[in-house]
């Protein structure tokens, strides 16, 4: 009888912590989709230290967008958000993509010079975790990190530090780091939510340790508006949704490997997502597309071109 009441006890412990994590879990994917709608957004980034007494700070980055965050992808384990700008009353831009997958044990790590490393994560270290992968204009990969959704005291937030690429902000203005080091907060707020961060910008070569250049503080703060004010935006995705779809298929079948990933930085003087245009605006088949990305992938097996 004790060995019977022991069992039903842990039965019911066991089924209480799995309830438990399933609570959790939806907690956390409201959060994630509360980052979705029509928002005004302010950007604001200054540099805050450097270690070497001769270095320049760099002036102050302010900016301001009215930005759509479409949710685009609602499974059990992965929600996809796609972000548009709206530029003007007649014109919007596809702007970067965030995913979000649950115990996910597969992650690009950015190194440097547009290479990217493979990781398969332990199951034990990704137990409640979420993935962030954002990506660029073009869905081609920018940085990925894992880390706990955090609910606590009324707050809502998940954090990560991760090595990328240089912000669209400085790539083309800047040589003189080449990976920024980024510290991520993501929280929920009653106006929106808020993407606070602590980025090192990095110098990185090969088979040397890394050399700190300067230290930054950055918010983007995203305060939630009508979604009538991104009308243009939604109209733009209800007409263009089936061409990105095709586009994240293409790169799924890059992205199918456990090999590092480099891509050409610009192919016949153009970067990828100006090669996109052209077929946005038209029929384009899925194998154009694939034969587009397959001219910035330095491993010319990945794609089979001629697949459906």
């Amino acid at each position: 009888m004790k060995n019977l009441a022991l069992f039903g006890l842990l039965s019911v412990m066991f089924s209480l912590s799995i309830l438990a994590q399933e609570n959790k879990k939806q907690q956390d994917i409201k959060s994630i989709k509360d980052m979705c709608g029509c928002y005004e957004i302010k950007f604001k980034y200054t540099e805050t230290f450097a270690p070497e007494i001769d270095y320049e700070k760099h002036h102050d980055y302010t900016a301001a967008a009215l930005e759509w965050a479409q949710l685009i992808e609602d499974k059990n384990n992965k929600l996809s958000i796609q972000h548009i700008l709206v530029v003007s009353d007649t014109m919007v831009v596809k702007h970067w993509r965030q995913d979000w997958e649950y115990e996910n044990q597969n992650v690009f790590y950015y190194d440097k010079d547009n290479t990217w490393k493979f990781k398969k994560l332990p199951p034990e270290d990704v137990k409640g975790k979420w993935t962030q992968k954002v990506f660029q204009v073009d869905d081609s990969p920018r940085y990925s990190g894992s880390a706990t959704w955090i609910h606590i005291d009324g707050k809502h937030y998940w954090e990560n530090k991760t090595d990328a690429p240089l912000p669209r902000r400085e790539y083309s203005k800047r040589n003189d780091y080449n990976v920024m080091l980024r510290g991520n907060r993501q929280e929920i707020t009653d106006y929106g939510w808020i993407h606070e961060q602590d980025n090192d910008k990095v110098i990185r070569g090969d088979g040397e340790e890394d050399v700190l250049l300067a230290q930054e503080k950055g918010y983007n703060i995203y305060t939630k508006v009508a979604d009538e004010k991104c009308k243009l935006a939604r109209d733009w995705w209800k007409s263009n949704h089936k061409f990105w779809g095709k586009v994240r298929k293409s790169w799924d079948k890059v992205y199918d490997r456990e090999g590092a990933l480099t891509l050409n930085k610009a192919v016949d003087g153009q970067p990828l997502f100006m090669h996109f245009y052209p077929l946005e605006k038209g029929k384009a088949k899925t194998q154009d597309i694939k034969e587009v990305i397959q001219k910035f992938v330095t491993d010319k097996s990945v794609i089979d071109v001629q697949g459906k």
